[in-house]
């Protein structure tokens, strides 16, 4: 199936009734679920997300269908998770480190640096996996799937080429990790997410930001900033996930077909970050942003940062975590 952005659900999947705090029924045998994203509908999140719902009407001949609110038109990154637990929506999809607050486990792929390559980032999220659906159960939650951003830079007016130039940069960041990086390297952090971005530059609140080439584009970011530095900060994830008790009213053979297509939708979207990290540049270039790879001395700088907020990271997360660095870091 086509995942061009103008590949979206059929207008009868989007067009419904309106919200119910229980998956609503429609004619006898079909539910329609309610699907709560932050993400403009472009991005490559959004299409995979859209994607997974249309197989799943698809497979289930209709009786599964979907309204899907993008753009945090439904609810907010921070107020999501809660929102699937009550029943604003059935289907939900965050940032899995914007809840870092709630357990630290969820903002382990936030800590920079800690990664390197899609490689490891993986053999990450596969290591985490069980302990991540772990904490989604205890909620009322079953988690689906995860999906990466491409690896995240720095997007600024002036040349970073080392830490301390970020010093006193009023610095974008979207969760606990990237505020806590901004505070060590002496930038302003200041917590905005993906939907104010422009809002936020053009009224001159940030002036920098760590973010993907992928957000990037998504908000034109040419339009506010010259450069982008490549340091592959961090691999974080987004996460789809559903109200457990939306999944077990359903047959077995309904919910069998959600789990086989959201295994299918992280395989795809693992995919899709990959193609995104190489071509989002490429449309950030021809825009005229400068892509600038990090220098050495950055790279040092980084590292020793890095290495600040793993340690930080272990304490939060005691023996579970320690044991998780190590048994990544041996492999």
């Amino acid at each position: 199936m086509s995942l061009s952005p103008a590949s979206v659900l059929p207008r009868r999947l989007l067009m419904g009734a309106g919200l119910a705090l229980a998956a609503p029924r429609l004619a006898q045998g079909q539910t329609r679920w309610q699907v709560a994203s932050a993400y403009p509908e472009g991005n490559f999140h959004t299409r995979n997300l859209q994607a997974f719902l249309e197989q799943v009407t698809q497979d289930s001949e209709g009786r599964l269908q979907f309204r899907l609110h993008s753009d945090a038109a439904l609810l907010g990154m921070t107020e999501i998770r809660r929102g699937v637990q009550t029943g604003q929506a059935q289907i939900g999809e965050i940032l899995l480190s914007a809840y870092g607050q709630e357990d630290p486990l969820f903002e382990l792929d936030a800590i920079p640096q800690l990664v390197a390559g899609f490689g490891q980032a993986e053999r990450l999220a596969a290591l985490a996996r069980p302990l991540v659906e772990a904490r989604f159960r205890r909620t009322g939650s079953t988690l689906l799937y995860t999906v990466p951003w491409p690896p995240s830079g720095i997007f600024s007016n002036v040349p970073v080429e080392t830490v301390e130039a970020l010093h006193g940069l009023r610095l974008r960041t979207y969760n606990a990790q990237t505020q806590r990086f901004a505070t060590l390297v002496g930038a302003t952090p200041l917590l905005v997410q993906a939907a104010e971005l422009r809002h936020a530059f053009r009224t001159g609140l940030v002036d920098s930001m760590v973010t993907s080439a992928a957000t990037g584009v998504d908000i034109a970011a040419w339009d506010f900033l010259r450069i982008f530095t490549q340091i592959g900060f961090s691999w974080t994830k987004n996460a789809v996930f559903l109200q457990t008790r939306a999944l077990e009213a359903l047959p077995e053979a309904l919910r069998g077909i959600v789990l086989r297509a959201a295994a299918q939708a992280e395989k795809r979207g693992w995919e899709l970050a990959r193609g995104e990290h190489r071509g989002r540049e490429a449309v950030l270039a021809e825009h005229g942003v400068q892509i600038r790879p990090a220098t050495p001395a950055l790279r040092q700088g980084l590292a020793r940062v890095s290495e600040v907020m793993v340690a930080e990271w272990i304490a939060k997360a005691g023996p579970e975590g320690q044991k998780l660095i190590d048994t990544f870091r041996i492999g």
